[in-house]
């Protein structure tokens, strides 16, 4: 019954129109142009140099509507790197089909080609991509240079499920492949939805993990963490004046409260075997 209710949620009309990218906001097209973009270009400069030389497949688990993943896809190809594939997974089956709608519209036909939505769980990446993909678990294994989800690991920590995410990441990347994970901070206090879902939800469905929660599991499952750092005061929901003051807003509220600000960011990197053997 509680996962009926959370496919409800994250199928309705409104889902739909906050995680697409016409009509979430100024705040989001903001940070995928600015600050998101720079956390992914500096995670990727930290793959190893020929890993970085080839042309990439990209995964983003939990992609909504598909907002991170398309301009992602655009801006790497301004940016130097070849897109061999970038894949996009939601367990909303909803969101997927508004992510596809979403990349007709914004990808030029080139891009389309190299662009793919499946219906894959957070916790069973590996296994649901498999069916999704028709290709077996041994063929996926080792085959992402880069893996990243905004504002969706969360929920894994929520139904206990955050080892089983962070395994799956780390069965899916080569050697040397590079993560980033962006959510939610628990000490920024005025999150609208964390107030919101306290007053209509239980304690285990409005959750929010600490920062040394969110790296935990990818450090027992044995990836290297390159960075772990709270960042951002823009909302993904703000209009275009909240996103200008935001903006000269933050570098005071950084040297000020840094900790406070509204998202973790967890960088992680798997172990890559040639340089641990000395090779």
């Amino acid at each position: 019954m509680k996962n009926e209710k959370f496919l409800a949620e994250y199928s309705s009309e409104a889902a739909v129109k906050k995680y697409t990218r016409a009509t979430a906001g100024s705040g989001i097209a903001y940070l995928l142009e600015h600050e998101y973009k720079a956390v992914y270009l500096a995670a990727l400069h930290a793959l190893p140099d020929a890993t970085r030389r080839q042309p990439l497949q990209i995964l983003e688990f939990g992609c909504g509507g598909g907002m991170n993943l398309l301009h992602l896809t655009s801006m790497l190809e301004h940016e130097g790197f070849k897109v061999e594939a970038a894949i996009g997974t939601d367990f909303s089956p909803v969101l997927i089909e508004a992510a596809q709608r979403e990349a007709r519209s914004y990808l030029n036909p080139d891009q389309q080609e190299k662009v793919r939505f499946c219906a894959a769980r957070n916790e069973a990446l590996l296994t649901d991509l498999s069916a999704e993909l028709d290709r077996s678990s041994a063929a996926l294994r080792s085959s992402f240079q880069f893996i990243f989800g905004v504002n969706t690991i969360r929920y894994c920590h929520r139904t206990g499920e955050q080892l089983n995410c962070a395994k799956a990441i780390f069965e899916l990347l080569v050697p040397g492949g590079v993560s980033v994970v962006i959510d939610m901070n628990n000490r920024f206090p005025v999150f609208r939805s964390a107030i919101r879902d306290r007053m209509h939800k239980n304690k285990e469905e409005y959750y929010l993990p600490s920062l040394n929660e969110y790296a935990a599991p990818f450090a027992q499952v044995g990836f290297e963490i390159l960075r772990k750092e709270h960042f951002s005061w823009i909302p993904h929901s703000a209009g275009l004046e909240l996103t200008r003051v935001a903006r000269i807003a933050s570098p005071l509220l950084d040297r000020c409260a840094k900790s406070r600000a509204m998202r973790s960011l967890v960088v992680v990197r798997k172990p890559d075997v040639a340089v641990s053997q000395g090779r």
